[in-house]
């Protein structure tokens, strides 16, 4: 071979030798080079950096140098810790060092644990972003183009209540372009063992430090839900300040308020809950001023204002909407107290804890419209309704709302006990008038029912810390009063003359008036009034009711009026037995049966069915 081209030969392998050795990681054991990028950044940045063992360099493609078991503090090396642990790259800029300068272009950051602000007293980034920002001001292509996270920890107070917070598994790109203006950030972590992604554009990341307004696309998912936003923002002394459009959906609200670690009134009750709308943030202040919302089927729209404080948040919102089907947090509401039964297995109804700490982690006031809403099988019209909580009180008030072509009116206060919060005090009222009970749905008719136009109105308060012994010490009073009304289902006017039992579901029995008043004491309530009116017949009605049994003891008197039903003995009835299992006898003229919850032997029975008389299905989701 000529040594003309073995020489060739030669020179293109080191050259290639070269090449490949110059894009491998060397370490360098001496501290001058790592001594000459600490005063670098420290000049630029105000970060005093130390690092352990030897420095890695790389020079192709790109200058690079590694660092390990780095510490970066403020300002001087026994300053506040920044960021500490893992390893950090710094790829700098060729033009620079062809110049003798080191410019950093890009950056990296891997295993390190980051200390974000421990207060608002804390001050240990400030330097490093006004330096920052005083160098985007002098040069700004002079700064890193790429900054990047990886397995990161971060730790820092939140900023709503000043708790710890910890988020794990960071990882985070920062990336801003030569060519651009706006910059984008990307990542994902772990919060409360949740996995989160969120990804930020459109940033003008100079704009945003000098104190300016800049556009912003956010997006951000987590196994629960997803948010998006998209508007323009700037940074000032007291916070964010916000403008724009966004989007919140949740395919659970009480699991996105664990895993974010807040809470809202109320929002045990609510599951899938979306949120769109017109937003304008300042600082702690988020203003909705058009605003659509969504939970389960329902629509509303309207507008409101969410305040975080440090204690607990705080939402009002005025909304309106032409139907709501409130059916499935109504059972939720009354299978979580115990009034309807819960699933199999699951404690006893009257042991079930009945304090509002749950359901008061944030201020509330909220006022709703509806020309429709749907309780079960009850629909009513021109519904205006609203509740305000407070810490450790709820109020509800139903303002008005159409039904049968009726109005019902009420309003239920609950209250933590001064005494002891896991007590919950409770006073309940409502009215109703001109109620049309022939308009009521067939599902909450049983067999034998009652017609007529209904007026009435209820008042009780009581207290406890659980259903049983809440409903052990309630008070109050309710009464009905039923005019131009029909018994359907059994005659009792053939029964008050001829003196013997009706067919079961069979006949109708009208009457002018229909009166019930009863009286609660300690959740027993007494029958102080109740009176059937008819042309050819009168009946009365006496006993008790007993809630924490759940168990009816009544007797039922009936008489055809004249003078020849003045000799005939009335015709008796004893109604007794567990709420939904109502069993209707006969008694003989001279049996005296305990209305106070015993039984008598009855001489004739009424062979009705006790289902027949008990409550129907539709209503079984809903009373007890």
């Amino acid at each position: 071979m000529p040594l003309r081209r073995l020489l060739s030969l030669l020179s293109l392998g080191a050259f290639v030798a070269a090449l490949w050795a110059a894009c491998l990681p060397w370490s360098v054991g001496t501290p001058r080079l790592r001594s000459a990028v600490a005063r670098e950044l420290a000049r630029t940045y105000g970060l005093a950096m130390t690092a352990e063992g030897p420095t890695e360099i790389t020079l192709l493609p790109l200058p690079r140098l590694g660092f390990r078991a780095v510490r970066l503090t403020a300002g001087r090396r026994d300053g506040p810790v920044l960021a500490e642990g893992g390893a950090l790259s710094l790829q700098l800029s060729l033009i620079a060092l062809l110049t003798g300068r080191i410019d950093v272009s890009a950056l990296g950051l891997d295993g390190a644990t980051l200390h974000l602000a421990s207060g608002e007293d804390d001050t240990r980034w400030a330097e490093p972003i006004r330096l920052l920002n005083a160098r985007l001001g002098a040069d700004g292509s002079s700064h890193p183009r790429r900054i990047t996270l990886s397995r990161a920890t971060a730790t820092g107070l939140d900023p709503r209540d000043g708790s710890p917070q910890t988020a794990r598994d960071l990882d985070l790109t920062l990336s801003w372009p030569l060519w651009s203006a706006q910059a984008e950030i990307f990542g994902s972590f772990q919060w409360s063992a949740m996995p989160t992604r969120f990804a930020i554009s459109g940033l003008r990341v100079a704009d945003l430090l000098d104190g300016g307004t800049t556009p912003f696309s956010l997006s951000a998912s987590w196994t629960g839900g997803t948010l998006t936003a998209e508007g323009s923002g700037l940074v000032r002394a007291e916070g964010l300040t916000l403008t724009g459009l966004g989007q919140f959906d949740t395919r659970s609200l009480p699991e996105t308020l664990a895993w974010a670690g807040g809470s809202v009134a109320l929002s045990p009750f609510v599951g899938p809950f979306g949120m769109t709308g017109n937003f304008e943030m300042n600082g702690r202040q988020l203003l909705l001023p058009n605003v659509r919302v969504a939970f389960g089927d329902n629509r509303l729209e309207g507008a409101g204002a969410v305040s975080f404080g440090r204690d607990r948040p705080a939402v009002q919102a005025t909304l309106a909407a032409e139907t709501l089907n409130l059916a499935p947090m109504l059972a939720d509401v009354l299978r979580t107290f115990g009034v309807t039964p819960a699933r199999p297995g699951a404690p006893d109804w009257r042991t079930r804890d009945i304090a509002l700490a749950p359901y008061t982690g944030g201020d509330l006031d909220l006022r709703i419209s509806a020309g429709a809403v749907r309780f079960g099988p009850i629909l009513a019209e021109d519904l205006a309704a609203s509740v305000l909580v407070r810490d450790g009180n709820i109020e509800a008030s139903l303002n008005r709302a159409s039904l049968g072509g009726g109005t019902l009116k009420g309003r239920l206060a609950l209250a933590a006990s001064a005494r002891d919060a896991s007590v919950t005090e409770a006073k309940v009222q409502g009215a109703f008038d001109r109620l049309d009970l022939a308009v009521l749905p067939a599902e909450l008719r049983p067999e034998t029912w009652v017609l007529g136009g209904a007026q009435g109105q209820f008042q009780a308060e009581g207290t406890g810390a659980d259903l049983h012994g809440f409903l052990r010490h309630l008070d109050g009073h309710a009464a009905m009063t039923v005019d131009g009304g029909t018994l359907l289902g059994i005659d009792l006017a053939e029964a008050a003359l001829r003196s013997r039992m009706p067919a079961p579901r069979v006949g109708r029995t009208a009457f002018d008036r229909a009166t019930l008043n009863l009286r609660f004491r300690d959740g027993v309530g007494e029958i102080t009034e109740g009176a059937l009116e008819g042309t050819i017949l009168a009946a009365s009605l006496r006993g008790t009711l007993s809630l924490p049994d759940r168990r009816c003891d009544t007797l039922a008197e009936v008489v055809a009026r004249g003078s020849a039903s003045d000799r005939r003995f009335p015709m008796r009835f004893l109604i007794a037995g567990p709420f939904g299992s109502l069993d209707v006898r006969s008694l003989a003229p001279d049996a005296a049966p305990d209305l106070r919850g015993g039984r008598v032997t009855p001489a004739n029975p009424l062979r009705l069915p006790a289902a027949g008389l008990a409550l129907p299905a539709g209503v079984r989701a809903y009373a007890p």
